[in-house]
């Protein structure tokens, strides 16, 4: 007698470029609601992979004899549960995205490898016998491992414990040695009887109580917390996250720079008494999957993340929280290209929890929300406690000398607050020695041979360096054209104008904070303390400086360069050069101490500068607004962007005419084409890149001719030669 075939059709997202999923046979009785979120092994064509199962269906497009089956289930349980499930099944769709990239990319790597899950353990230090056998002496030049092995003489301490009291050079250092070996913890229970504030709360003022009274918990709302800097944000944060963990729910934060993990965490850790995990790529793999593990179970009850912690999985949610929310590192700008806060808002609504939206320079799109009713719309109007807002001073550049680009005004005002022991901030957003290397004899500039960029001269390295391809050749002594030694450069990076500053004021520490010089593990969080402990001091940085970090002995900012944002052809140009300039200037000032900002231009009369200036960041977001709605761009038309790449110019300008004449038939007033145009940076890389740009009035017009063209990209024979992928709500073109 035959016996029932009990096998099931499950729908499979798979590691593949094919927009689609693909549908396989499960063995076996297993009740249908628990298969979907499981990952099982699977033979994708002839290869071995690992998918995850979206669906059960009754009936496939392919005849039963074609289907391959299930070759194992690697879960017993879903990991991804079907609230997750069905948000990352709307960010495949929303953002037109291949669903293995989206799913899989939802799991740490350690799980996206097929591994299984790892125990429970927390990962910690203790120490070995040689550690045990020190003397009190034996460190005493190194005080921060001098205090980390006295602490662990007590017992194990976890790794986020030991990071906290020493820091990463230290436990590095120490394990170096053979002091300290790891040793995995067991996780230390609940108490119950502990309470919530590991410290009281702060008194708020009448603003910042008025936000915190309007955000009502169990229900959707999305608010926009716009608060000057140093407006006390973070503490509204924090007492609504206690009325959250009050209420038995998990909380998610998401920040926009790995840099300003541990700033938060241990601000976060001061205040609460709950388990609190981290989640971003520079978490070990294996340490990342016990987090994650973590959170899905319900024992972590705030979770800190950038942007893929959007995708957490967190059973018990009921506040979401997006920090420095128009900070572009939100949006994923390769692969699967979403924007983690609006991700978050669709999160937020299919929970019923609020979101909090918190900026000093609001993205505009979150102003035309907030004007138009969507956001409610919260204000913090004033600096927490005693604190005044910067004076601005304009440095006018038109005919000055300038040292490393520092005219003599500016080193004069440099001179005085640190002459009164106060700390300085020197921004220039240009990283390197010099942007450019030139021939005075006969005008050559060394390029790089794969992108359209000059190479940047890293001096200290001896090396010229792409930035986007990251290209590196020994500096050149000579001129590639005519042979001249008559080599120069040209315009001025952090690394230049950081060895002027410590030639001129030799008797202060110069700490210089870019990419560079913050590429190790630990290193931010080595400098961030350097500052912290030093009086007079000079910090000189990109962009990274002004993120959200807290420098309260900081009392003068000095913007370089305020010309470079002023006259872009990016049409967000200006609204990042104003948010850039106002959280530069939000850096000073912070502490008792009145706050100086010194802007150096050859445009001091410009509009915008003295816009900013007057320090109204909602008049100058809604003039920008203004310009936006004459110029029926984002947010008063919906924006996406076909993006093809290719070895030849002509192939990628190609395929997009494609799909432009195969979208033709649907252009009107409504729905616009323009392109293919090469796109900001046409070469990068050793591959030509192009644009397609789609806007419409709605969603709903612009969705389906995105489909349209994914579809149709599939199956074009010039599409063999290209990458080409789809960008809804892009940020740069």
């Amino acid at each position: 007698m035959n016996q029932p075939d009990t096998r099931q059709i499950v729908r499979v997202a798979v590691p593949s470029p094919l927009p689609r999923l693909f549908d396989y046979t499960v063995a076996g009785e297993q009740p249908a609601t628990t298969l979907p979120g499981r990952r099982v092994c699977v033979n994708f064509g002839r290869r071995p992979c690992v998918g995850v199962i979206v669906d059960v269906v009754e009936q496939s497009e392919l005849d039963s004899d074609k289907l391959k089956n299930v070759e194992a289930l690697l879960d017993a349980a879903p990991l991804l549960d079907v609230e997750l499930l069905a948000l990352l099944q709307w960010a495949q769709r929303y953002y037109h995205a291949n669903p293995g990239e989206v799913l899989l990319g939802a799991l740490p790597p350690h799980l996206r490898d097929g591994a299984e899950l790892v125990d429970s353990s927390i990962a910690g230090w203790q120490l070995t016998t040689l550690g045990n056998g020190l003397t009190a002496a034996s460190l005493k030049r190194a005080a921060k491992q001098q205090a980390a092995v006295a602490a662990l003489s007590a017992g194990p301490l976890t790794h986020s414990a030991l990071l906290e009291l020493a820091g990463a050079s230290a436990i590095k250092a120490l394990r170096d040695k053979q002091l300290i070996g790891a040793v995995s913890l067991a996780p230390t229970p609940t108490d119950d009887d502990q309470p919530l504030l590991a410290e009281p709360a702060l008194t708020l003022n009448s603003d910042q109580q008025r936000a915190l009274d309007a955000v009502a918990l169990n229900r959707y709302s999305c608010s926009l917390l716009h608060g000057v800097t140093g407006s006390g944000k973070t503490e509204v944060y924090l007492q609504l996250i206690e009325r959250v963990l009050a209420g038995g729910q998990q909380v998610l934060l998401l920040i926009p720079e790995i840099s300003l993990t541990a700033q938060t965490e241990q601000r976060f850790r001061s205040r609460f008494n709950v388990d609190i995990v981290t989640l971003n790529s520079s978490v070990a793999a294996v340490e990342k999957c016990r987090r994650w593990q973590r959170a899905a179970s319900g024992a972590a009850r705030i979770v800190l993340g950038t942007r893929s912690a959007v995708f957490a999985p967190l059973p018990e949610l009921g506040l979401i929280v997006v920090d420095e929310e128009h900070d572009s590192s939100f949006k994923q700008h390769e692969g699967f290209r979403y924007h983690a806060r609006d991700v978050a808002a669709v999160r937020a609504h299919r929970l019923a929890i609020p979101l909090l939206l918190g900026s000093a320079t609001p993205a505009l799109e979150s102003l035309h929300n907030a004007n138009s009713g969507r956001y409610r719309y919260l204000a913090l109007p004033e600096r927490a406690g005693a604190a005044l807002p910067p004076q601005w001073q304009w440095v006018d550049l038109r005919g000055a000398a300038l040292n490393a680009g520092i005219a003599s005004d500016t080193e004069q005002a440099i001179e005085q607050a640190l002459r009164a022991g106060q700390q300085v901030l020197v921004f220039l957003n240009r990283r390197g020695f010099a942007p450019a290397l030139l021939c005075h004899s006969c005008g050559w500039n060394a390029q790089c041979p794969h992108c359209d960029s000059r190479l940047t001269v890293h001096l200290r390295q001896r090396a010229l360096v792409c930035h986007h391809c990251d290209l590196r050749r020994p500096l050149a002594r000579r001129c590639d054209s005519c042979g001249s030694d008559s080599l120069t450069t040209v315009g001025e990076g952090t690394q230049q104008t950081e060895e002027w500053l410590a030639q001129r004021f030799p008797e202060v520490p110069v700490m210089r904070i870019d990419r560079d010089s913050t590429r190790r593990q630990g290193a931010f969080e080595k400098l961030y303390a350097q500052v912290d402990a030093s009086d007079a001091a000079l910090l000189i940085g990109t962009q990274m400086l002004a993120k959200g970090h807290h420098f309260p002995k900081v009392t003068l900012a000095v913007i370089v360069d305020a010309d470079s944002g002023l006259f872009a052809a990016d049409f967000r140009a200006h609204e990042r050069f104003a948010q850039l300039m106002l959280q530069v200037a939000g850096r000073s000032g912070r502490g008792a101490l009145a706050g100086r900002v010194v802007v150096q231009s050859h445009q001091p009369d410009h509009p915008l500068l003295e816009a900013i200036a007057g320090g109204d960041y909602c008049a100058i977001g809604n003039g920008l607004l203004s310009q936006r709605q004459l110029g029926d761009m984002p947010p008063y038309r919906h924006l996406a962007v076909v993006r093809a790449e290719a070895a030849r110019a002509d192939q990628a300008e190609a395929l997009l005419a494609e799909l432009r004449r195969s979208c033709e038939p649907y252009r009107s007033a409504q729905l616009e084409l323009l392109g293919p145009l090469p796109a900001s940076q046409e070469k990068r890389a050793d591959r030509y890149r192009y644009i397609l740009q789609i806007s419409a009035v709605e969603r709903s017009a612009l969705h389906p001719l995105l489909a349209h063209c994914a579809a149709l990209a599939a199956q074009l024979p010039v599409a063999r030669h290209c990458r080409w992928t789809i960008d809804v709500d892009p940020l740069e073109l």
